[in-house]
This record gives structure tokens, C-alpha cells and sequence, in this order.
């Protein structure tokens, strides 16, 4: 048979005609909602020519915040000249007419100029895009580079042009990043436009070979557990689809490195069915607290947590414990580190003048007072000056502070933090923040599990998808049963009977006691969730008034200019 030659269509459009468009944007922040450009900087190139340059800083329309004057060198000055986006955007898009583009972290930046064409009238870009963070992850093993950000990968690539939080200077290092990785693609077979955006999504032939370790799992809800040919559970995962979700890892789609590498040693996928979606989750988080799979990175050591415990003694202290005892002490947690821990406990010290030293003391304990007698944060009860009663009486307001009133710690940090502000010891301030913020979070976490952790028995019901009704039974904050009353089933012997066969859960010691904290939280989120009707509550579900959750909002809102800084950073936005 004759061979007959493809047409060009079918050969694609190499690479060396490809006109390619690399831009990079600066922005007041990381929401294209809330925030706006700065600056468009963009290199037009073909075969490795460089065809034009597009560049200019743009007025937001507002101040820029300060800390991305730090970042990016833009300020309030530099834009106050600079035309606006409703005037740059006609020519930015006539520059990337009939282009490729190519992108850092593309979504950033696409989403700010979709944005953009929404707000003026224009129809968004219809031009083919390339991530070269999706291509660096595909074509460079973590032992040439550690990560995928631009600083790194301009290192490796030796680019001339070192980024900087300029969009030019950053566009001009991100076109030597996409030349060198297309280099590399080029010994995958990659040559044309068409390869090389399919080749970034491709899955590797470890996944195409395993698709069969998909075929015996349900289209149910449930968890699986990839397991390695001696039976290591090496990941653990739930799903409300089990057949759907465990396919999903052998297609294109799946692009982790860390989950590609895990399929590669996985030879067989276990399954296990469950009632409902809530059963599931929480199977899957006992199960890799139990297995402590390689390949999970969340919930693998829930033993770790730590407590911030005022300890039961004629003088009590704070001390951070591991474990939670039935002696009549109050605790603050968990934590996920000694660190938060501690940073709690200095906050609820800044309220109450409680003692700081860590040797027992009865009674009849006498020495000599430390520092802190003279700086007023400890009455000095080893020197007799403070008698067990007035001490009592700071240990009952922390006591307070801990489960039901975090008023006076956000009082005291509060003015702290403004007296170091005034003095411009801003630093020293943002610590405080962060202490406040420890305990502010722990203690409305913590209230918010206890309230059901207390409660002997819980039944909730919510609506099933075919008309039935999903029903848990929680004790003391830990599912004891779930099951699924079909339509049409009468609901008093279908409860009866599922409490009956629900697992025996006893109370034990401190404010989580039954579960641990993640499974108590899935539990509250489904509580929480639209649709969810109690069946029965063996006591009350309550809150305290005064409780820490009323101060929260306002501490996020503290935090806010931080988090939009982390997703605007080049180097720390996560795929950067």
C-alpha cells in the first residue's frame, strides 16, 4: 500500500512558526474581583526571535497597597501619569491578535484579563495558552530543580534576565524558561503547537498501563487505598463515586507529581462502601490516621496535636501537654504545634497575671520572686505576697478565657499591639497579632467541637439524592452509625434500629474526647449544611454567648492584606 502523506492539519503547526506571546502582569492583589492591574508586559517571539515588546505601567484606580509598593517597586507616584486599563487594554489585545500565549501560572494572569474584557465590553481572548509551570512540571524531575517558580527556573535555564516583580523583566525571563523547556520537550517527541499542549495534559504510560485497577470498584461512595504489591496502603482517598474518582487518576487529568509517582508503584486498589458521603470522609480520615499512608500529606498523625492545659494545683499555670486527663483541668486545643500552643499561652498571659515557672508549689512553698514580680505580671504567690484565693481568682478568669469569654485576652493584646504600634515597634506588633490570633482561633474551634462533643447522642437526617434520607447517629461527637432510609420507609423503626446498631461510645477526658478534632469538624460541616434536619438531641447544642467566635471575623479581617500579598507574590503563589 501506498503511504499517503498527512495534510497540514493533520501535522500541526511546529513550533518554529508558532508566534508566541509571553506576558506577565503586576496587580494590587490576588482576586480579580477586588483588585486591578499595574503594569502589562509582554514579548512577542517566533523561532526564537524576539518580534516586539509591549509595556506599561496602568493606573488601578486607587492607592496601591504598601506592601506591593515593597514587592513590585510600583507606587501611588509611578501610576498617578499612567493611562487606565479601559485605554491599554484595545492595544494589549491588537498586540496578542492571532498568538499563542504563554504565561508564569497562566490562570493568574488570564483571569485578570478576562476580567478586565468583561468590565469594558470586550470579548475575552480566544488565543491557545501555555502554562510553562505546567510544562516545567512535565518535563524537569525534582532533582534539577526543587520547585517550579520562575526564580528557580530562570536559574536553571541560565536566562539573562533575572525576574524581578516587573512585568517586562519578568516576561522577558519567562520566554528563555519557555525556550529551554520547549528544548526538552523536544526529546518527548514534541514538535508541533498541537504535541506540546496535549503532551503537558498527557497521562504517563504508568497510568495509561494501570487503567485496569479501575474496572472491580462500585459507582458508590466510599474510600479506596492504593496499595503496593507487599500491601503498603501507600494513599487513601474518598469519594461519592468510587469507580468515577479512582479512574480519574489514570487519565490526563491527574497531573500532581506525587500522585503520578504514587501510581506508579501502586498493583492494586482496595475498596470500601459506604452508607453515605459522611461515612466516607470519616473512614478515610480514620484510616489514614491509622495507616499513615506516604502519600497522603493531611491527616496522617492526629496524635500529634498538642493542649494548652491550666493545671490543677493549689497555684495553677499553663503548661502545653499531649495528653488529656480527667482531673478536672481546663484545656484550650488542639494545636498543630508546640509553637501556636505557646503563642496561645503568651496571649492569655498578657490578660492574666497567672505564675510563669514551671516548679510545683503548695502552700507552703517559699522563695524568692522572679522578674516578674517587678514587672507586674505575677503577684508573687511563692513569696506569700498573694494568697491562694486571690490567686484563685486569675485562675477562674483564665479559666473563663479558655471556654467561654475571650474578651479580656483581646482586650489586653489589643492594647498592647496599639501601644507598640504608636511607638512604630510594628514588628513587635505583628507578633502580638499573631498570639491573639493563636488563641482567638484555637478557642472558637475548640467551643465550637465541645458543644457537641458534650452531647450523648445526636440523630440528623438530609435529603438523598433518590428520595430517601442519609441519617447519622453522632455520640459525643463521633459517628456511631450511618445509614440510608429508603423512600417511602417509615422513619421511627429505621431510626430505632439504626441507633440500636450503632457503635457504643463512652465519655472520656477533656473537651474532645471521642474523635478526634477533623472528624468532629466533618461531622459540624454536614450538621451545618442545607437541608439537615435533627431527629433527636440527648441535651442541649449550644454555644456560649460570650464565646471566642464573635471575635474571629475580626481577627481574619487582620490577616486579609497578608493572604492577598501571598497570592500575588511570584514567588509565593503555589504553583509559582
Amino acid at each position: 500500500m501506498d503511504a499517503v502523506q498527512g495534510t497540514l492539519d493533520e501535522l500541526g503547526t511546529p513550533l518554529s512558526d508558532v508566534t508566541f506571546v509571553v506576558f506577565d502582569l503586576e496587580t494590587t492583589g490576588g482576586s480579580p474581583a477586588e483588585h486591578q492591574i499595574t503594569e502589562i508586559g509582554a514579548v512577542k517571539v517566533r523561532a526564537g526571535e524576539v518580534l516586539g515588546e509591549f509595556s506599561t505601567l496602568v493606573d488601578p484606580g486607587g492607592p496601591i497597597p504598601p506592601f506591593i509598593s515593597v514587592l513590585t517597586g510600583i507606587t501611588d507616584s509611578m501610576v498617578v501619569a499612567a493611562p487606565r486599563i479601559e485605554a491599554v487594554l484595545p492595544s494589549f489585545l491588537e498586540f496578542i491578535q492571532g498568538t499563542t500565549l504563554v504565561a508564569h501560572n497562566a490562570g493568574f494572569d488570564t483571569r485578570f484579563v478576562k476580567a478586565a474584557c468583561a468590565a469594558h465590553g470586550y470579548p475575552p481572548p480566544a488565543n491557545p495558552v501555555v502554562d510553562t509551570v505546567d510544562l516545567a512540571r512535565r518535563v524537569l524531575t525534582r532533582d534539577e530543580t526543587p520547585n517550579a517558580k520562575l526564580g528557580t527556573l530562570a536559574r536553571f535555564f541560565r536566562s539573562p534576565a533575572e525576574p524581578c516583580h516587573r512585568a517586562l523583566q519578568d516576561a522577558r525571563a519567562t520566554v528563555h524558561v519557555l525556550h529551554g523547556l520547549i528544548e526538552r520537550a523536544g526529546s518527548f517527541q514534541v514538535h508541533t503547537l498541537e504535541e506540546l499542549k496535549s503532551f503537558v495534559r498527557a497521562p504517563t504510560p504508568e497510568q495509561q498501563r494501570k487503567r485496569h485497577l479501575a474496572e472491580s470498584v462500585p459507582h458508590s461512595p466510599g474510600v479506596y487505598l492504593f496499595e503496593d504489591e507487599r500491601g503498603e496502603v501507600l494513599y487513601i482517598g474518598k469519594s461519592t463515586n468510587l469507580r468515577n474518582r479512582v479512574r480519574s487518576y489514570f487519565t490526563a487529568s491527574e497531573t500532581r507529581p506525587r500522585i503520578r509517582e504514587m501510581i506508579g508503584i501502586a498493583e492494586r486498589v482496595r475498596h470500601i462502601v459506604c452508607a453515605t458521603a459522611l461515612e466516607a470522609e470519616v473512614r478515610e480520615l480514620r484510616l489514614i490516621g491509622g495507616a499513615k499512608p506516604r502519600y497522603n500529606r493531611r491527616s496522617r498523625f492526629p496524635e500529634k496535636v498538642v493542649w494548652l492545659k491550666l493545671t490543677q494545683e493549689p497555684f495553677p499555670r499553663l503548661s502545653i501537654v499531649r495528653e488529656l486527663k480527667d482531673d478536672g483541668a481546663a484545656y484550650l486545643g488542639p494545636f498543630g504545634s508546640n509553637r501556636s500552643a505557646d503563642d496561645a499561652r503568651l496571649a492569655l498571659q498578657e490578660a492574666v497575671p497567672l505564675r510563669q515557672c514551671t516548679q510545683p508549689m503548695t502552700l507552703r512553698t517559699r522563695r524568692a520572686a522572679c522578674v516578674l514580680l517587678e514587672m507586674g505580671r505575677c503577684g508573687a504567690p511563692c513569696e506569700g505576697r498573694q494568697s491562694q484565693a486571690e490567686y484563685a481568682l486569675h485562675a477562674e478568669t483564665a479559666r473563663r478565657a479558655m471556654t467561654l469569654d475571650a474578651t479580656p485576652v483581646l482586650a489586653a493584646v489589643t492594647a498592647r499591639m496599639e501601644r507598640l504600634s504608636a511607638e512604630q515597634r510594628y514588628e513587635e506588633a505583628s507578633i502580638e497579632r499573631d498570639r491573639l490570633a493563636a488563641f482567638v482561633r484555637t478557642a472558637a474551634r475548640m467551643q465550637r467541637l465541645s458543644a457537641i462533643t458534650r452531647i450523648p447522642q445526636l440523630i440528623a437526617a438530609s435529603p438523598a439524592f433518590d428520595g430517601g434520607w442519609d441519617i447519622h447517629v453522632v455520640r459525643y461527637g463521633r459517628l456511631a452509625a450511618a445509614g440510608v432510609m429508603p423512600r417511602g420507609a417509615h422513619p421511627v423503626p429505621f431510626v430505632e434500629s439504626l441507633a440500636v446498631r450503632a457503635e457504643t461510645v463512652l465519655p472520656g477526658a477533656g473537651p474532645i474526647h471521642a474523635a478526634g478534632a477533623e472528624e468532629t469538624e466533618c461531622i459540624l460541616r454536614w450538621l451545618e449544611s442545607p437541608g439537615v434536619r435533627l431527629v433527636e438531641v440527648d441535651g442541649d447544642w449550644a454555644l456560649p454567648i460570650h464565646g471566642a467566635a464573635r471575635h474571629k471575623a475580626r481577627i481574619e479581617l487582620a490577616y486579609r492584606p497578608l493572604a492577598a500579598e501571598r497570592s500575588h507574590s511570584r514567588e509565593g503563589r503555589p504553583l509559582r
